[in-house]
């Protein structure tokens, strides 16, 4: 580029033109000096938030130039000209046009905003630019142009939304402004809307639908007022004295830098070609218009935070006509130093910094900088300066600044002849600043593995080190927010010792950075060797050239750009850094790896040889050594290493164009007149009015047509063949254009390689010889012939931009994501962009083009989704949402759709769109979508957190309706775990009323058992744990949310009260002086609010249980009470009492009901009882009565009243409300009514499940009425446990009770943070589940039912179906001949596989056989067919097989190869493994009935094969995690006792090792690297897959039997060996091998009798939710644990 300006004199331009108001951030060059003509600005930040940056550049004006006519045209300098012709072209133009046409945006029009000198208003006007401006002629100048349109006209369709005016800073201000606003295109995107809801709507819509391909690309269409999507905006065309400053919004990354930095951002094959497909069709855009870009490059290609492509166009500059040539191209002219720096101004400092450098204008690193530098022609300043470059590091960025090595610490002035002084440069800076000791101690330490943070210049660094030049507002923001000056270091010395940063580059080259500009700061001092700043510079330039420094300069090389950032090299040197958290995260700045080998010693050092160089050199000659010999061989060796290396690091010196010198010489007459004549014929097809689309029909339906679903690529290498042959006729118009097409081909070999296609050595290679890089083997075959097309060596034959677009390399899923997209990629709202979204979601978009279309699509329309959006914006919202549920695959729903609700449900605000997630049928789509399980681990918690911490109050009320309207589906043991044990925890935490209302109307929904049995216990623990933690000396929070939780637990336990009969209430909670209340009245330590809802929560007990059995049961319990109070001292509680009282608000309602001492307690309790059981009553059974009266007179004016009131139900109530609003009140919430029955019943939106429907709130405690259990069938067994009754849920534990008491195991480690679960080893329910031995189990994931196989009736296989909350057999499968030894669940399909040597799968809900597979007899000829559907067998044999079909089965032939032995489900690919009698394992899939691969074992010591006793796969029984991915290895037990391990992708073996000494029983695979390992050896075995084979394991032995079989959960093994259990953690095993440790086993009890249970235990799973497991015994029992 032509008079490029240094960074000092850009920003002085600016801030001259622009005021001081416009900040500067840094400069942006091209090159390796800070010279350029771009910069980054920003806005003072007034809001507090991070201000936004935008893109200036400064374009020297020429007089001659179009750009320059363009913008002098249309500035507001010619304002009174431009209203008075303007206003009668805009006559002119509306003649002979409809009404409806005027204000359609005229091709070629330009809305330029005019603002007035002196008092004038602004205004904005519409120019039509007629046919003056399409003549060849301008301003009197003539020129011709290779465009088709004019150039006025072309520089309007590429910069449509640009103003035009004279520079200010209120001006771009104004400009920002509007950009932030997102109204600068907001009609377009309106008129899409309208478009879409089938409503009139205008051009615009359709116009830009005709830019993004819709119906296909048009290259015939004339230029309007629309912007291309993949475009970037030019906000402003503003002029100053000499320059024309284009404004351009910044993006925050380039292609280069997820190339250099992040390149995993682009994560599938999928994204690279959407990626392409952007930047061809704004290329197709470009060249339709004649132009030609010219620099395609990976620099220019600018990348939103969602990767969406802008290309950019204005900064090289914008559309500079070549008038000589006679041809539009973007001038990419090389910047030249001595031009730009004779365009700086006339005492520019940077003359004279950079006059002596002999840097190119171009980066060639082979041929210009290495093999310069190399020789000794190239200074170590300069080599350094191109490594920042290629780097990617930027010169006055603080953030990723300029970086250059320290070489002298600045004690002693530096001398080659000593040692002192001199920096080590084989370490980092970091590294001598911290010492290896504390960089050991942080590596070993980390919870990622790091010597050094993953830059090794700071922001901070640098700005202390230019502190003296800087802005105060820039070190307040960047170093401290209080400047204080004295904490900058005041010498170089001192600076040195300071920082563990690296230096930079303008202590070598500038003394001015010692001068300070702050009248605080001093300057910074140089060292006392150094005469003034000047000569400090020189020195320590001349030490950074010395030959010392060059020797070692190769060191620091590896450590900053080299081998040494990564892998063994960077521990070895101690410069580990911290990487990433997310990869596929994009990023603009990192470390760049430049050199994967050691670079090369400088050979200009080498003259100097070192010591013992010298001596051995000495040697040879003594010997008669010809001198020259030995050094022409060194120099050849020298030379061989640096040729290598050069070799090795040909990419960075990348290349996308060549110029048309180098092209080959073809004959172009015949594309040339095929172009001419398309150029003299397009003026007759192409439309004159301001429409610029084909008039055809446009709605709603051809969008939609448009959309094609193709989640697979069904795309063949021979369509791409076909469409190589049809290029001919579809080749480029001129030799510009097809350089950008070959700048295109190189980008997209770049996005698969990894690496540039073409550096300059094979770039001439290809052009004079016509040799393809070796890189282009590498490609993939289809890539690779789009690659070709591209970079044809004949301009003629590559392909156009829209003949790429048509091209199969793109799917239909990449055009139908393209159209989706592009309109959400306007300038526009994003209100108006989720409208937009949600409106086309609606009519069929997402479903029109797939499931995989819309996954992609789904990340950027999910941005969208926000907390803060109004009523309307959450409808759309949540409209759009249920539009991808239903779309997208569950696993795509899963890590997009849940995460968004995740992130609504956290907000603390209220979110309208937060409440129509908590919604009953929204979560049941779920559900049916993801199943309870991810419901339960990513949502449900979030559903209880809006019962916390202050909620809004119509989110609390939706989240009670869905907590108490999905309790029964999920299940009393789910519903305890995971709803009721949370809310309890939330006790003292700020729990609204909502969730006590939950704990109470769940209790009454599952019936008084259940209240007796699970909520009594947990809120007895919980009241009485409060009352002891309140007898202890704790600090002040504790005791506050101590007297919190205290009060939550008896409003809890006040509302379960009503739930129960009068004689549950004298046993559970009065009976044998055990009440509640009252021993929370007799502590004289809690608090007054405390003792306030306690009395109140008693007054309403005893009225709920009648004034008999209150003077029976309650009033010698009282008698102790009242006569402590009477007897005390009419003062407060004491000061502890009140000062932790004073934290907890107090009952402002109704004075009379307040209490300030523990005499008050006499007001709230003694004329209660006295007006229900009878003043007289009252006094016999207090003997203190008479102190009590008086006290009440004389402090409360008493009365005595004889009446006893009547006992009613409604007074219980009545106390039951007044409990609840005073708790209202001590927690300070407002007292407005509200519950969500009678949010329902006003409509306000929420469902009524059906089962809560029915019953109504009079009936919520009937509910154990209503169960009538059907009686089980004849081969049922009496059940073990002494429950006889058989009640739903009576069997089920009380949590309490294993919250106390000595527990048998405790657990280690959980599956996150969760409550603890005690595992007791007690049985607590058990039931015949088969007449034989029950072999197998398999639970579903949401807990709610579970198969049992086993022998049944004549000792047949047999499949029985349980419902788990209510231990009833539902159904079953009974087509099994032999016994039933593996059953897996199918995913989600309500498809079950059982087996018994053969696999059936059969329907779960109706017990039909679906189809069943079985191996070829060994010895049968006649089994021909792998499989044999259910359809095929007829009616009455439907669940059972037929009599000839293949029979036997593990017993009766164990050791036969045609029989499974074993099964393992693939969840990932939805397939089956199945091991079989000869060790093989068999594939199949069973969606498209049929077999697949058999991967055939190898025989071992025995002389027959062993069966497969065991199959696991990689993370496939992993907790934390349960999102299904490709497994990367299947292992396979057999009963030898070896375990073989197979990759998955090919079958091959990857080890085989012995593994037990017995039968293995079962694998296991609870991380990707980890395999637990059973036997019937009596032992289990954890195996770390990372380590070397044969390897060692951690052995756990303790059982006296074979271990028949465990299951995993988080980091705990429960096990199995005959009628004992045992328990080990796998965070134990740590890194040691080869250990033994000993398992605790122990027999399982019976929780009623404490009997031991003397079956022999065959399976066992878990139930992680309900915190119970299930075991299967050899008898045929099913039991349920605790």
């Amino acid at each position: 580029m032509e008079n490029q300006l240094c960074f000092e004199c850009l920003q002085r331009h600016i801030q001259t033109d622009f005021s001081d108001k416009l900040i500067f951030c840094y400069g942006l060059s091209d090159s390796v000096l800070p010279f350029g003509s771009r910069a980054v600005v920003q806005l003072p930040n007034t809001s507090g938030e991070i201000p936004a940056q935008f893109v200036l550049v400064c374009v020297s004006r020429q007089e001659d130039e179009c750009f320059t006519r363009y913008v002098d045209e249309y500035s507001l300098e010619n304002l009174e000209a431009s209203i008075i012709c303007g206003l009668s072209d805009i006559a002119s133009a509306n003649v002979g046009r409809g009404p409806e046409n005027v204000n359609d945006g005229a091709l070629g029009s330009k809305t330029v905003s005019l603002h007035s000198v002196g008092n004038m208003s602004e205004c904005s006007l519409k120019f039509t630019r007629g046919d003056t401006l399409d003549a060849e002629q301008s301003n009197g100048s003539s020129s011709s142009y290779f465009g088709r349109f004019s150039c006025l006209r072309t520089i309007t369709a590429l910069a449509p939304i640009a103003h035009v005016g004279s520079g200010s800073c209120s001006l771009v201000e104004d400009l920002a402004c509007n950009f932030l606003s997102g109204s600068l295109e907001v009609h377009i995107l309106s008129s899409l809307i309208l478009l879409i809801e089938g409503n009139p709507t205008g051009r615009d819509g359709v116009n830009f639908l005709s830019l993004v391909g819709f119906p296909s690309f048009d290259e015939s269409n004339i230029p309007g007022c629309v912007r291309h999507p993949n475009i970037a905006p030019v906000l402003g065309m503003l002029k100053t004295p000499g320059y024309i400053n284009l404004l351009l919004p910044k993006n925050p990354y380039t292609l280069e830098n997820i190339l250099h930095y992040c390149p995993d951002v682009l994560r599938t094959e999928w994204h690279i070609r959407f990626l392409i497909y952007q930047i061809l069709s704004a290329l197709a855009y470009i060249h339709g218009l004649g132009v030609a870009h010219g620099d395609i490059c990976p620099s220019s290609v600018m990348l939103s935070n969602s990767c969406w492509s802008w290309l950019r166009m204005c900064d090289k500059p914008l559309l500079r006509g070549k008038l000589s040539s006679g041809k539009w191209k973007m001038e990419m002219s090389c910047p030249n130093y001595s031009s730009s720096m004779g365009s700086c101004t006339k005492n520019c400092a940077c003359r004279a910094l950079y006059a002596d450098l002999k840097l190119s204008p171009t980066i060639d690193w082979f041929s210009d900088c290495f093999k310069r530098w190399w020789q000794g022609d190239l200074s170590n300043y300069e080599y350094l300066l191109v490594l920042n470059r290629l780097a990617g590091r930027r010169w006055g960025d603080h953030t990723f600044h300029t970086i250059m090595p320290w070489v002298i610490d600045f004690n002693l002035k530096p001398d080659e002849n000593t040692d002192a002084g001199w920096r080590d440069l084989r370490k980092s800076k970091w590294r001598l600043a911290k010492g290896d000791e504390q960089l050991d101690f942080t590596y070993s330490t980390s919870e990622i593995p790091h010597h050094v943070s993953d830059e090794c210049l700071s922001e901070l660094a640098v700005c202390s080190y230019k502190a003296r030049r800087l802005p105060l507002s820039v070190l307040r923001m960047a170093v401290r927010s209080v400047y204080e000056p004295n904490e900058y270091p005041s010498n170089m010395q001192r600076l040195y010792q300071w920082t563990p940063d690296e230096c930079i580059p303008e202590f070598y080259s500038d003394p001015r950075i010692f001068t300070s500009l702050h009248s605080g700061m001093s300057d910074l001092a140089v060292p006392s060797w150094a005469n003034s700043p000047e000569d400090f510079i020189k020195v320590h330039r001349d030490a950074l050239e010395s030959n010392r420094v060059s020797r070692e300069i190769h060191n620091w090389i590896d450590i900053t750009f080299g081998y040494k950032i990564s892998g063994q090299a960077a521990i070895a040197a101690k410069n580990v850094m911290l990487t990433a958290i997310e990869p596929t995260l994009p990023r603009s700045m990192g470390r760049r790896l430049l050199f994967s080998r050691p670079h090369p010693r400088r050979r200009a050092a080498l003259k100097l040889c070192d010591v013992s160089e010298q001596q051995a050199l000495l040697k040879c000659q003594s010997n008669g050594t010809d001198k020259s010999i030995l050094s022409t061989t060194a120099y050849l060796q020298e030379l061989e290493e640096a040729a290598s290396f050069c070799e090795h690091a040909r990419h960075l010196s990348p290349l996308y164009h060549y110029h048309k010198k180098d092209l080959v010489k073809s004959v172009p007459s015949v594309k040339e007149s095929q172009f001419e004549n398309f150029r003299t014929e397009m003026p007759k097809t192409a439309r004159s009015t301001g429409d610029y689309m084909e008039s055809f029909n446009i709605d709603v339906s051809s969008l939609l047509e448009y959309f094609e679903s193709d989640d697979g690529d069904s795309t063949g290498f021979q369509d791409f063949l076909l469409w190589k042959h049809k290029l001919s006729s579809m080749g480029c118009c001129s030799v510009d254009v097809a350089e950008d097409i070959f700048s295109v081909g190189c980008i997209l070999a770049e996005l698969y390689l990894k690496r540039p296609l073409f550096s300059s050595s094979s770039l001439t290679a290809y052009v004079e010889s016509g040799i393809l890089p070796q890189l282009m083997q590498e490609l993939p075959p289809h890539a690779a012939v789009l690659v070709e097309a591209c970079i044809q060596r004949d301009w003629q034959w590559r392909p156009s931009a829209k003949c790429l677009l048509q091209s199969p390399y793109f799917p239909s899923t990449v055009r139908s994501s393209y159209l989706f997209l592009a309109p959400l990629h306007l300038l526009a709202k994003d209100e108006s962009r989720l409208h937009y979204a949600a409106s086309f979601a609606r009519q069929g978009a997402l479903k029109a083009m797939g499931s995989f279309s819309a996954e992609m699509c789904a990340p950027y329309c999910l941005s969208l989704v926000v907390p803060s959006l109004s009523d309307a914006e959450a409808e759309w919202a949540f409209s759009l949402l249920k539009e991808f549920l239903q779309c997208l695959k569950p696993q795509a729903v899963k890590t997009l759709i849940v995460p968004t609700i995740q992130k609504i449900l956290q907000a603390t605000d209220y979110s309208h769109l937060k409440v129509s997630f908590l919604q009953d049928s929204f979560v049941r789509e779920i559900w049916k979508r993801l199943g309870k399980q991810t419901y339960l681990e990513m949502i449900h918690p979030l559903v209880i957190s809006n019962l916390c911490i202050s909620p809004h109050k119509n989110s609390a009320s939706a989240a009670s309706v869905l907590l108490i309207g999905s309790s029964e589906e999920l299940g009393v043991p789910v519903t305890v775990h995971q709803t009721i044990l949370p809310l309890i925890h939330c006790f003292g935490k700020r729990l609204c009323p909502d969730g006590i209302d939950v704990l109470v109307r769940i209790g009454g929904l599952f019936g008084e058992n259940f209240v007796v049995k699970q909520l009594l216990p947990l809120l007895r623990n919980v009241i009485l744990s409060c009352v002891d933690v309140s007898n202890l000396d704790k600090p002040e929070p504790m005791q506050s949310w101590n007297t919190l939780a205290l009060i939550d637990g008896l409003v809890t336990l006040d509302g379960l009260v009503a739930l129960l009969p009068r004689d549950v209430i004298i046993k559970e909670l009065i009976q044998g002086k055990s009440c509640l209340h009252v021993k929370v009245l007799m502590q004289t330590h809690l608090d007054l609010p405390v003792h306030q809802v306690a009395a109140t929560a008693l007054v309403a007990v005893c009225q709920r249980i009648g004034p008999d059995l209150t003077a029976l049961h309650v009033l010698p319990q009282l008698k102790e009470l009242f006569d402590e109070v009477a007897f005390s001292q009419e003062g407060t509680y004491g000061s502890s009492s009140v000062g932790r009282s004073s934290k907890v608000s107090r009952p402002k309602q109704n004075e009379d009901a307040q209490i300030e001492s523990r005499m008050d307690l006499v007001l709230l309790l003694y004329p209660p009882f006295a007006s229900l059981i009878g003043i007289e009553k009252l006094r016999q059974c207090c003997a203190t009565w008479l102190l009590l009266e008086q006290f009440l007179q004389r402090s409360h004016n008493w009365k005595t009243v004889v009446v006893q009131l009547e006992y009613t139900g409604e007074a219980s109530r009545n106390s039951s409300e007044n409990v609840n609003a005073q708790r209202l009140v001590f927690r300070n919430i407002s007292t407005s009514e509200y519950n969500p029955t009678k949010l329902l019943l006003n409509g306000v939106g929420w469902s009524i499940p059906q089962s809560q429907g029915v019953r109504g709130s009079k009936n919520l405690f009937s509910y154990k009425q209503s169960v009538n259990l059907q009686k089980a069938p004849d081969m049922r067994q009496p059940a073990a446990s002494n429950l006889g009754k058989r009640e739903p849920w009576f069997w089920f534990p009380s949590p309490a009770a294993s919250c106390n008491g000595p527990d048998f195991l405790g657990r280690i480690g959980g599956v996150k943070d969760e409550l603890p679960w005690k595992i007791r080893a007690s049985i607590i329910y058990s039931v015949r589940s088969h007449p034989g031995a029950l072999r197998s189990l398999a639970v579903t994931n949401d807990e709610y039912t579970v198969f049992t196989g086993g022998v049944g009736p004549g000792f047949k296989g047999t499949v029985q179906k349980w419902e788990l909350s209510r231990m009833d057999r539902v159904s079953g499968y009974y087509g099994h001949e032999e016994v039933v030894n593996n059953i897996c669940i199918l995913s989600s399909s309500g498809r079950v596989a059982s087996c018994d040597g053969t696999i059936h799968v059969w329907n779960s809900q109706t017990g039909k056989l679906i189809s069943a597979y079985a191996e070829p007899s060994e010895n049968s000829s006649h089994l021909v067919g792998s499989s044999f559907s259910g359809s095929r067998i007829g009616a009455d044999q439907a669940n059972m097989l037929n009599s000839n079909t293949l029979s036997g089965g593990i017993l009766t032939g164990a050791f036969g190869g045609s029989f499974y032995t074993c099964m393992h489900y693939l969840e990932s690919v939805d397939k089956l493994v199945a091991g079989t009698g000869n060790g093989s394992l068999r594939f199949i899939d069973v969606a498209r009935d049929q077999k697949l691969h058999l991967w055939k074992s190898e025989s071992v010591e025995s002389s027959f094969s062993s069966l497969v006793s065991a199959i696991s796969s990689c993370g496939s029984d992993r907790i934390q995690d349960r999102s299904p991915a490709s497994a990367s290895w299947i292992a396979a037990g057999l009963s030898s006792g070896h375990c073989r391990l197979l990759d998955a992708r090919s079958g091959s073996v990857v080890a085989f090792w012995q593994a037990h000494d017995g039968y293995i029983t079962k694998l296991a695979a609870p991380e990707d690297h980890l395999l637990v390992s059973s036997s019937l050896d009596k032992t289990l075995r954890v195996w770390d897959l990372r380590r070397n084979w044969p390897s060692q394991s951690n052995v756990y032995n303790g059982y006296s039997d074979g271990v028949s079989s465990f299951c995993v959960w988080g980091q705990d093994v429960i096990s199995i060996a005959r009628n004992k259990i045992g328990l080990f953690s796998l965070s134990r095993c740590g890194d040691e091998q080869g250990g033994r440790q000993r398992i605790l086993s122990q027999k399982l009890y019976t929780a009623d009798r404490g009997t031991r249970n003397l079956s022999v235990l065959s399976s066992i799973s878990i139930l992680p939710y309900s915190r119970l497991f299930l075991v299967g015994t050899e008898d045929g029992y099913l039991k349920i644990c605790c």
